[in-house]
């Protein structure tokens, strides 16, 4: 096990180094100036020379790239003063430290992203055990018909009826608001409730169907049936041997659904007026703050690669073959 992590480890590091190098050379590349670009339209050019100064445009671009890379692992030292590890530049649009802007946004997002996964995992995978368990009766038919109305909707339509009748209609649910673990974590918790719910509603579904669909495909295979000659009780073999054999194939979606989790928190934070990484990057996008975005796309990236290894393990644990692929 501990080879197959330090493979994947050093398999992550070079996917992340190819990406920084790619975003970066891209974002500068580009055929506006980015100094302009950060600048604004009504900038008169001593502005200009001192923002491509402030963000080492002056020197050549695999010097810019090295200097970056730097200040990510070790800071750097910038115009308008040292810049702390991790250091992804300054922001000119918030006349700030690019990373404690990040640094104000990402608990935001982290807690949407996790407890909506921890919803639709535990939701999805759990009626879809149990539809599977009661295959052709009421509660599958029932609960597949949910499946396929959660696929139909979307969180920009389904969030602000939601915040209507859950919220101010009825008073059951706070409409969503930013965390504060350390000072109110309860109020952290009724602030993403409804947020991670909604959320939540397309990911369950899919997780629903797709979890009955491959447990009533193990409970065909052949091993199931030895299993059951040999006297073994139903819910044994249910839960011991074809529940194994479906979980490795629901944590390989999850794995490809991560990019989508972080996605459909961009359009939550948009609909709840949450403020995460997900609206610091339409905001970074619409003021063409090119550090602030480079920063958001690589730190995304490495939360994406790093969930990617949590899934491998976990599969490598559930099935031991993977270990030595």
């Amino acid at each position: 096990m501990l080879r197959f992590l330090v493979r994947r480890l050093l398999g992550a590091a070079v996917i992340l180094l190819l990406i920084s190098a790619i975003t970066y050379f891209l974002f500068f590349f580009l055929p506006s100036d980015p100094a302009l670009l950060s600048c604004g339209k009504n900038c008169d050019p001593q502005n200009v020379a001192l923002i491509r100064k402030n963000l080492g445009l002056d020197h050549p671009i695999w010097v810019q790239y090295w200097h970056f890379m730097v200040g990510i692992f070790a800071g750097r030292d910038m115009p308008v003063g040292h810049c702390p590890a991790p250091c992804f530049g300054y922001s000119f649009a918030d006349q700030q430290l690019v990373w404690n802007t990040i640094s104000d946004r990402y608990p935001t997002t982290l807690s949407l992203g996790v407890g909506g996964a921890a919803i639709f995992l535990t939701v999805g995978v759990g009626l879809g055990l149990i539809s599977a368990w009661q295959q052709g009766k009421l509660f599958d038919r029932v609960a597949s018909a949910a499946s396929l109305l959660g696929q139909s909707v979307q969180i920009y339509f389904i969030g602000p009826i939601a915040i209507l009748l859950l919220s101010t209609k009825l008073d059951l649910l706070d409409r969503g608001h930013d965390p504060h673990w350390t000072s109110d974590p309860a109020g952290s918790v009724s602030g993403l409730l409804l947020p991670c719910l909604i959320l939540s509603v397309i990911f369950w579904s899919n997780y629903s169907r797709q979890t009955r669909s491959l447990m009533v495909e193990q409970m065909s295979e052949d091993h199931i049936r030895a299993a059951r000659a040999k006297g073994m009780t139903s819910r044994y073999v249910f839960l011991r041997y074809a529940l194994r054999g479906a979980m490795a194939t629901v944590i390989t979606i999850f794995g490809v659904d991560l990019s989508a989790v972080l996605g459909g928190a961009i359009i939550t934070e948009v609909t709840f007026g949450l403020h995460g990484l997900g609206s610091l990057s339409v905001q970074a996008v619409l003021r063409s703050d090119l550090p602030l975005e480079m920063a958001v796309m690589l730190i995304g990236a490495t939360i994406i690669v790093l969930c990617n290894i949590v899934v491998d393990m976990a599969y490598a644990f559930i099935d031991p073959r993977i270990r030595l692929s």
